[in-house]
């Protein structure tokens, strides 16, 4: 039998958490892990809806990327929100663990993942000196921006996407940052040569320093450029743990137990 550790501790080994940010709080939010296991799920966040699939499916581990508790706490009650999750774990024994920004940084299961889902030519894809995290990469063909946007919505099954650029723009290099795109990338994007920057959350005084410098960029959504992190994580931990059933849940309706 497979025991919570053995999964979380191949997560600690693919993400080593002294990779993290400082701010940020990866690891373990509830339960403990000498317990076995047979079903999980993974999710962007610790969500009601995902935490009652937990109980639905028979999951005692719930894996998210973005950690539910950050900071100090100030109290674990039904009457909070984040405190009513918590209590619903714990009452149902469901271990909770995070990895955040320790899988952003780690390329190869982020932004590689999500530059590849994008229509990246993948020998062209590489990260970026002096970037926090994202890579860089390039399309099979010059495309025109109203075009490209269309396929980032259609790739990541996105509701919309957003920008302040002229549409009829031309590119074919592009930098993408899954979440939250860092302003303190931006000179590392410019010499990269990159024409377009793609992240879920850029500020509107960040993407007008872009066009600044010449370069485009596009809002596409913090959970969909991030969920993708996460089905893939699903499939790289069911081939190293074939006895262990992995379900993924993207939905964040409100349905506490």
């Amino acid at each position: 039998m497979t025991k919570i550790k053995e999964i979380t501790d191949y997560l600690d080994e693919l993400f080593p958490r002294e990779t993290a940010e400082s701010w940020d709080n990866p690891g373990l939010m509830t339960g403990k892990r000498d317990q076995e296991v047979t079903s999980v799920v993974l999710s962007l966040d610790a969500t009601a809806r995902a935490i009652k699939k937990c109980v639905d499916t028979e999951s005692n581990l719930l894996l998210v990327h973005h950690p539910l508790i950050f900071g100090g706490i100030d109290t674990v009650s039904m009457e909070d929100t984040i405190g009513s999750l918590l209590s619903v774990m714990i009452k149902h024994d469901i271990t909770c663990f995070a990895a955040h920004t320790n899988i952003d940084v780690a390329s190869k299961y982020s932004n590689e993942v999500l530059a590849l889902k994008l229509g990246a030519v993948p020998k062209s894809v590489h990260e970026v000196e002096g970037a926090s995290c994202g890579v860089y990469y390039e399309l099979p063909e010059e495309v025109r921006l109203r075009d490209y946007m269309q396929i980032i919505r259609k790739s990541l099954n996105s509701t919309g996407t957003i920008c302040i650029n002229n549409p009829e723009n031309t590119l074919k290099r592009v930098f993408v940052q899954g979440g939250s795109f860092d302003e303190d990338s931006i000179p590392a994007v410019v010499d990269s040569g990159a024409e377009l920057v793609i992240s879920g959350e850029i500020k509107h005084h960040v993407m007008l320093l872009l066009a600044h410098k010449g370069v485009l960029s596009v809002i596409a959504g913090h959970n969909a450029t991030e969920r993708v992190f996460m089905e893939n994580l699903k499939d790289v931990l069911a081939k190293k743990f074939p006895k262990v059933t992995f379900h993924y849940d993207e939905g964040y309706e409100a349905s506490l137990l």
